[in-house]
């Protein structure tokens, strides 16, 4: 969970162990193909993108407030409110990492001024 986790909130995890249980190969194979359609159809993945950029707030979705505050759409520089999800900000073509924080910045504030809620990244910033 983003919320609660027993690593320091800087850390960054670059390998992991997992124990798994095995499955019928069909049966998995089928569950995979189902997931990555779901998520094609509801994730930009068609352009480079870091993910959710903001946590979702307790009891609702980044994503919904995003769209609800029309945002969706709005750019800055080469970056962009994804049309497909309101919680990526996608790069159209030369965005820098200040063109995508200041793009997060201006949702960050309309969503604030409609709903009261203050966004909160969910990326790091390493640069």
């Amino acid at each position: 969970s983003y919320r609660r986790s027993s690593l320091d909130r800087r850390a960054v995890v670059t390998a992991a162990e997992l124990e798994l249980t095995a499955g019928d190969p069909a049966t998995v194979q089928a569950e995979l193909k189902k997931r990555i359609a779901k998520r094609n159809a509801t994730q930009p993945l068609e352009l480079p993108n870091s993910g959710s950029i903001f946590r979702n707030p307790p009891g609702d979705h980044a994503a919904r407030l995003i769209d609800a505050a029309g945002c969706k759409g709005w750019h800055w520089g080469g970056a962009e409110v994804s049309d497909k999800h309101a919680n990526f900000i996608v790069n159209r073509g030369g965005a820098t990492c200040a063109d995508v924080l200041a793009l997060a910045d201006r949702v960050r504030a309309a969503v604030k001024e409609k709903f009261g809620v203050e966004l909160e990244l969910e990326v790091h910033v390493l640069a």
